[in-house]
């Protein structure tokens, strides 16, 4: 990865050698705070969406694309001015319906850092529709910015008119919102209490289906992933997906996982076995299933 990036960033500019300090003393994460966005503007007279523009190489880094070998970087720009990094995430052997656009990567990434509303889009090629669609599933979607390296200062509405969403169905919790399922984490295991908080936190109005995914890691860490649902359905995201792309926008090694739980209420459906199939695909510690 820091090879990756260390090419994208050639170090004889000052700007790039900033910029890889900075994400050094990050750890490499793809993740910038508002306060190192605002150092970096001001050492090098940048506007925000500028800097993110910069960075849709070093983002495009992140990727993994087994399947189509071509990257595609985003970045995010939360209400404060956090910087979260996104990537097409691809699994070989798999449904290709597994696949985790640089969009989706940047937002979920976002999400479960925290952020609750996403002002700017910045990403290096023309979102797609199933991008625009899973966009229009976000808390503050009517005024979210999308900006290109050709188009700048474009509205959600320029690239998806005539739009069907939460609103047509009569949904006002959107995505990014706080929600709460009323799962309770009272278990002797702390990561299946980790899988049940993030199952609690999944946005899943449509199926009233929640899940979430808690990874052990060997250093002791402990990621999780939600469920994010679409109006339109098949944009959706599973919690799996969420948790892998964190890990990888986090520089984690996948290798390091020792346990996977997945915390599950199946009301109208399941993710059990599409998650299965990943895991086995990715060659993974087998699924602990809990089903609430």
């Amino acid at each position: 990865m820091q090879a990756l990036i260390k090419q994208a960033l050639p170090q004889n500019d000052p700007l790039n050698r900033a910029i890889l300090k900075t994400l050094e003393a990050g750890n490499w994460a793809g993740f910038l705070s508002a306060q190192q966005v605002e150092q970096l503007c001001a050492d090098f007279t940048f506007e925000p969406f500028q800097l993110a523009l910069y960075l849709l190489p070093v983002a495009a880094c992140y990727s993994h694309t087994d399947v189509s070998h071509f990257n595609v970087g985003a970045v995010a720009i939360g209400q404060k001015g956090d910087f979260y990094f996104g990537a097409n995430q691809e699994f070989a052997n798999v449904a290709i319906q597994q696949t985790i656009h640089a969009e989706q990567s940047a937002i979920s990434h976002a999400w479960l850092r925290g952020e609750t509303q996403i002002t700017h889009m910045v990403v290096n090629y023309t979102p797609c529709g199933h991008c625009r669609q899973f966009m229009n599933e976000l808390q503050g979607a009517e005024t979210l910015q999308i900006h290109l390296p050709h188009s700048l200062n474009n509205s959600l509405r320029d690239y998806l008119p005539d739009s069907f969403g939460p609103k047509d169905l009569d949904i006002t919790s959107c995505l990014l919102a706080k929600e709460e399922h009323h799962l309770v984490a009272n278990h002797d295991d702390e990561l299946i209490n980790q899988g049940i908080l993030a199952a609690n936190q999944s946005h899943c109005p449509y199926s009233e289906s929640p899940h979430g995914i808690a990874m052990l890691f060997k250093s002791g860490e402990i990621i999780s992933g939600r469920y994010a649902e679409n109006a339109a359905f098949n944009p959706s995201l599973p919690a799996l997906q969420t948790a892998l792309n964190f890990a990888y926008l986090d520089h984690k090694k996948l290798t390091d996982i020792q346990r996977i739980v997945m915390v599950e209420k199946p009301i109208k459906l399941s993710h059990k076995s599409m998650t299965q199939q990943l895991l086995q695909a990715l060659n993974l510690p087998a699924l602990e299933y809990i089903k609430c």
